[in-house]
């Protein structure tokens, strides 16, 4: 099974440029766990519910100052829509994330998550947790 088959299509993305409270509001309007940070397009960045937590609010930075770019993960780990789930799987465990932007022609255009693929594939989703979620809870 291809990530572009079971990937979200329908990516939230903030500019760079664009608050802290932008970045929250879109949290809250979409009911979503992450927001992709472009720029001209460009997925430079990701921000999750922990960032916003841990490196803005936390911090307690001025939400209407501060901008998506300062508090983003940059040299965020992507996925191509071609490769296969396994291979989206084997990246989320190397790099210990749960969310990966799927970029083609260097362009977002979706992106996927544990979630994801839980849903499509229960077997692949239980030797994941089998093998990377459980044994970080012991």
């Amino acid at each position: 099974m291809l990530v572009k088959e079971i990937m979200s299509k329908h990516v939230i993305t903030v500019d760079e440029n664009d608050t802290i409270l932008t970045t929250a509001n879109k949290y809250k309007h979409h009911k979503i766990g992450c927001v992709v940070v472009t720029k001209q397009k460009h997925c430079t960045g990701i921000i999750t519910e922990r960032d916003l937590i841990e490196r803005a609010l936390c911090q307690q930075l001025n939400v209407t100052q501060v901008k998506a770019k300062e508090i983003m993960s940059n040299n965020i780990i992507t996925i191509h829509p071609l490769e296969n789930i396994e291979n989206a799987i084997t990246l989320m465990k190397n790099h210990t994330i749960k969310k990966l932007p799927v970029i083609s022609n260097d362009q977002i255009v979706g992106i996927i998550t544990i979630t994801d693929i839980a849903h499509a594939r229960p077997d692949i989703s239980q030797r994941f947790m089998d093998t990377w979620i459980k044994p970080r809870w012991d």
